[in-house]
């Protein structure tokens, strides 16, 4: 998204909720007794790996696909992805009857890629880095026709990631701090959009891994950096921090914990003994950011985003090789 372009606001996140309510799951909130006593903190939890996709990408993607106009609908929609978006955006895609192309990297999962072609997109491979991604996505455009939708910085997905937290605050009003994963940041950034328009007095905390912590380093020191090279199981998360993302999230004073993979691991085997969820790492990171700092946390009422449960059983951390 170009620096010029407007950031999304409030409203957007307002207006994508309307949009989307017609296809998106409000998801439920889950507690548990032990994990509070785990972290000395009151927790509820949004459990986004319920909804439709089994992630909380489907709102952003479905957001997007629903403010095309017919035109550009009838030559369909491209984007990059390892998984969850491009599962999103297909099924966003297949609903509204309309071409989807997702580029793929090598080494994505084979789980998450099956997802993708079960929603009928069709699949486009090319080297894992962020610049064959974009080139090959420039390709299908010129090829097709079809309209980009960024993972996460496209201003459209943004908003309606923020739906997400929107449905958190209203029905849990009065929580002290929310707690969501950061890669590229459209949830993020939809979040601290959501908590300084109706929840100005709760804090925003992003859970990032400590092996791709370019948010981190962003917001400390004032600029991002694209070359850095991530070592995480975390695969959603990845990606480096968007352009318009870090905008949101500096003028919002996000804050930022840098979690360990061992530590977000036991968290995501401590989730499916406790609440009987199974989420992805990437998800699990947000409870392992509280767990690992209880003294910020303690006594207060959080709030964290599950962000998806799309998880392959055979190849569970756990697992013996």
């Amino acid at each position: 998204m170009p620096a010029s372009r407007p950031l999304p606001q409030f409203d957007d996140v307002l207006d994508a909720a309307a949009r989307i309510a017609p296809h998106a799951q409000v998801t439920p909130l889950l507690r548990a007794d032990a994990l509070d006593a785990a972290t000395g903190a009151r927790l509820v939890f949004k459990a986004e790996g319920l909804q439709r996709g089994g992630a909380f990408k489907f709102r952003g993607a479905c957001n997007a696909v629903s403010c095309l106009s017919d035109a550009e609908a009838a030559r369909g929609v491209v984007t990059h992805s390892s998984g969850n978006h491009g599962s999103a955006l297909a099924l966003a895609a297949r609903l509204r009857a309309i071409p989807c192309h997702v580029v793929v990297p090598e080494g994505a999962s084979p789980a998450k890629l099956a997802l993708i072609a079960a929603q009928g997109a069709v699949l486009h491979r090319c080297e894992a880095t962020i610049a064959a991604r974009e080139a090959m996505c420039a390709q299908v455009q010129r090829a097709t026709g079809a309209t980009l939708v960024h993972p996460y910085a496209d201003p459209r997905v943004i908003a309606g990631q923020g739906t997400a937290t929107l449905e958190l605050l209203a029905a849990t009003p009065g929580l002290d701090a929310v707690v969501v994963p950061v890669g590229g940041g459209g949830l993020a950034a939809g979040a601290a959009i959501v908590v300084d328009g109706c929840a100005p007095g709760t804090s925003l905390v992003l859970a990032e891994p400590a092996g791709a912590a370019d948010t981190l380093h962003a917001l400390r020191t004032g600029s991002r950096d694209d070359a850095f090279v991530p070592d995480t199981i975390c695969d959603g998360l990845r990606a480096s921090l968007g352009e318009p993302n870090f905008r949101i999230l500096r003028q919002h004073g996000a804050q930022v914990l840098a979690v360990d993979d061992a530590d977000t691991i036991a968290a995501m085997r401590l989730l499916l003994a406790q609440l009987r969820l199974l989420v992805e790492p990437s998800s699990a990171i947000a409870l392992a950011a509280v767990l690992g700092d209880r003294a910020r946390f303690a006594g207060k009422r959080v709030g964290i985003v599950l962000t998806g449960g799309n998880v392959d059983p055979s190849a569970l951390p756990w697992s013996a090789p």
